[in-house]
């Protein structure tokens, strides 16, 4: 009879390790809270949001709801790239763009040779055992014959992917619409009151489709859910309502110097950048004001747009096992260093809002000021979603912070734009170095004393060890540009590119 025993036991045992070898092999979430993932990306936003308090005139009910009761609000989150093609391929993939060689908008991940094989983070959901989909942008859209329209939207890393429809309806202009039509850069510079009503646009229609996915149970497996907001991308035309709630006259405008340029300068003494030709259109018009004021008409439309989604998901049987990313793909510049629109190094265009809430882990209505990255979200996820680490993540997870909001968390982190030009922060100082186009200028700020950038320190032998040591994380290898897509036809596809230094 004991020898019987034995052999159960034995057996049993036998029986143990099969099953854990094979869930080990399909990678099936091994969480015990069984998380899915709300993944939502919103183009072109800055702090300018009311829990954010980047600037108090921005009417935002339902971010400031969220925040209050639900989220964590990282104040010191940054982009890997400072528009919008290269830092989606970047925290998609989890790599660099010196490790990829997908610098700008015109290079789809697909093309570069070091990015086309790697395992996105749709993709490595789907494949251990989540459900998958997503509407509105989320990949930078590409010209190609051989995608369903003619465009490469990332729908191939999904399971369900719902391409994002809507119309503004037509234009009402509310003031002499001065810059309307004039393009700089990629997109053009311009923005209206529409006549249309909001349930008719994009954004809110993409936010209802994911409100109503709650409903579903997705086969019993968790989901992976990527939402795109597009708004406050230019152009900045959203419906009159939107408009209504800013009084022109009441706007204050942000601030800027208009020497601020001054004192970024070669190793020769010559001025590296000159203010924006959108910088100059609007200055030279005299619409700073009615320029502020659309671009937070935007924040509000994309505010009420979530508000959709953020009641159904409170209302879902999904409320309590869901992690919600909300992040915003780059900062976004609306005069300050004589600048609008994002692709510089500075902390106004490498600065991203950045809402996370995990059932049972983070705290809501807490401020966090660890630094962190949007390429840590890749290995983060994981982490938090009980999934094995990627080994071709370059991010570090931050989900020990997230139990831990108020631990020192101050691993400087990179932001790159274009070939060769990079900047370090570690949310007290900021270097950059300008190794592509600028002979390797330089630029160093103490936040704690100039926390909008005004005085550039890197001539001033004082902080020669604080750059010393930020010049650790500056990348020694850059990969070779990728090729650029020669299908790339698709309207208001450029970079936004500042002005060439001299």
């Amino acid at each position: 009879m004991k020898d019987c025993r034995f052999y159960i036991f034995l057996w049993l045992i036998l029986v143990g390790s099969q099953l854990s070898l094979t869930r080990a092999a399909t990678d099936e979430p091994t969480n015990s809270q069984g998380y899915n993932v709300l993944f939502i990306a919103i183009d072109d936003l800055n702090d300018w949001v009311g829990c954010l308090g980047g600037n108090p005139q921005a009417i935002t009910p339902n971010f400031d709801r969220f925040a209050k009761h639900h989220a964590m609000i990282m104040n010191k989150a940054y982009c890997p790239s400072t528009v919008c093609g290269p830092t989606r391929s970047a925290l998609l993939t989890g790599k660099h763009a010196t490790n990829t060689g997908v610098y700008g908008n015109r290079q789809n991940l697909k093309d570069a040779p070091k990015a086309n094989e790697l395992e996105t983070l749709p993709e490595y959901f789907g494949n251990r055992g989540y459900y998958t989909l997503s509407r509105g942008k989320i990949f930078h859209k590409h010209g190609d014959p051989n995608s369903p329209g003619g465009v490469d939207e990332g729908q191939w890393a999904f399971q369900e992917f719902v391409k994002a429809r809507g119309s503004n309806g037509a234009t009402l202009w509310e003031e002499k619409p001065a810059l309307a039509g004039l393009k700089s850069g990629g997109s053009p510079f311009s923005w209206a009151a529409v006549k249309g009503p909001t349930e008719k646009t994009k954004d809110y229609s993409t936010c209802v489709w994911a409100a109503n996915q709650f409903e579903r149970d997705f086969d019993g497996k968790p989901f992976f859910m990527a939402v795109g907001i597009s708004k406050p991308h230019l152009p900045w035309n959203v419906p009159q309502e939107f408009f209504d709630l800013y009084s022109l006259n009441e706007i204050e405008a942000a601030p800027f110097q208009r020497n601020d340029l001054d004192d970024i300068v070669r190793k020769d003494g010559k001025p590296i950048f000159k203010p924006t030709s959108r910088f100059l259109l609007a200055d030279g018009n005299d619409m700073h004001r009615q320029a502020n004021r659309a671009y937070l008409a935007c924040v509000s439309y994309a505010d009420h747009c979530l508000g959709v989604l953020f009641d159904s998901l409170e209302k879902s049987q999904y409320a309590d096992n869901t992690i919600v990313m909300i992040w915003g793909d780059h900062g976004w510049h609306l005069s300050e260093k004589l600048h609008y629109g994002k692709t510089g190094l500075w902390e106004e265009s490498a600065r991203v809002p950045f809402l996370v809430n995990v059932p049972g882990v983070t705290p809501p209505n807490t401020q966090c000021d660890g630094v962190i990255n949007l390429i840590d979200m890749y290995p983060t996820l994981l982490d938090l979603c009980g999934l094995p680490p990627n080994s071709n993540n370059d991010g570090r997870s931050f989900a020990q912070l997230l139990e831990n909001p108020s631990m020192e968390w101050n691993f400087p982190t990179l932001t790159t734009y274009q070939f060769k030009n990079h900047s370090v922060t570690d949310g007290r100082y900021r270097y950059t170095w300008y190794g592509g186009r600028a002979d390797g200028a330089e630029e160093l700020y103490d936040h704690d004393t100039d926390p909008l950038e005004h005085l550039n320190l890197a001539s001033n032998p004082k902080y020669k060890e604080v750059i010393a040591r930020l010049q650790q994380h500056v990348p020694t290898h850059h990969e070779p540009n990728s090729p650029s897509n020669p299908h790339n036809a698709l309207k208001n596809s450029k970079n936004q590119k500042r002005p060439k230094p001299k």
